[in-house]
């Protein structure tokens, strides 16, 4: 598999939205507790990396949080998902937001899918990076390139800000709290990592 990359565009506000949400102070202690670079608490730092240093960058820094923060790490980048879906919108070219506006002119029930596409658009470093597909009633976004499990190994899923965007990316298109499992992770030794969002009953 080729190198896997992240698009430093998003890792600064990735880091923007992550020291709004645990405070300045608290992001170096992370930072000085895993070893990692002091200026990686600055957006301004990612201008000048590549996307693949970027990749490894988003990895170890999420890495570093689930060591700092334990079991309470899944929520705080739940909540950073979260609010990244709408900076990155809010970022996005103007192509993206035509088909945005567009989404929402369409009926709630159509258009879960069309949304989910348009996030993989915004989140995919290369076309097919992150696709979706439809499971009879449910949906199924699979994560090709998941640059959160770069070098990482656990007993559980931690694509925590994935599902965050995933959950908020629907929230934003029906006003619903949808039910998301990450059913397969590359952390977990599988070929890539895939989110359930059930539909159906």
């Amino acid at each position: 598999m080729d190198e896997i990359t992240f698009p430093a565009r998003i890792m600064r506000r990735f880091i923007e939205t992550l020291s709004a949400e645990i405070g300045q102070e608290t992001f170096s202690a992370v930072l000085s507790n895993a070893g990692l670079p002091e200026e990686w608490a600055f957006p301004a730092h990612f201008v000048a990396l590549d996307d693949v240093c970027t990749a490894q960058a988003y990895s170890r820094l999420q890495f570093a949080l689930r060591t700092y923060y334990g079991r309470g790490a899944r929520g705080i980048l739940l909540r950073v998902g979260s609010k990244l879906w709408h900076h990155l919108l809010d970022d996005s070219a103007f192509g993206i937001k035509t088909q945005a506006t567009f989404i929402r002119g369409l009926p709630k029930s159509m258009r879960r899918k069309p949304t989910l596409e348009l996030m993989a658009r915004i989140l995919s470093a290369a076309p097919g990076n992150m696709t979706v597909h439809t499971l009879d009633l449910d949906l199924l976004v699979v994560d090709q390139a998941s640059p959160t499990t770069i070098d990482q190994s656990d007993e559980s899923p931690i694509c925590f800000v994935t599902l965050g965007l995933i959950r908020e990316c629907l929230f934003w298109a029906d006003g619903q709290q949808h039910d998301i499992e990450e059913r397969a992770c590359r952390a977990l030794g599988a070929r890539h990592c895939e989110f359930k969002i059930i539909i159906g009953g």
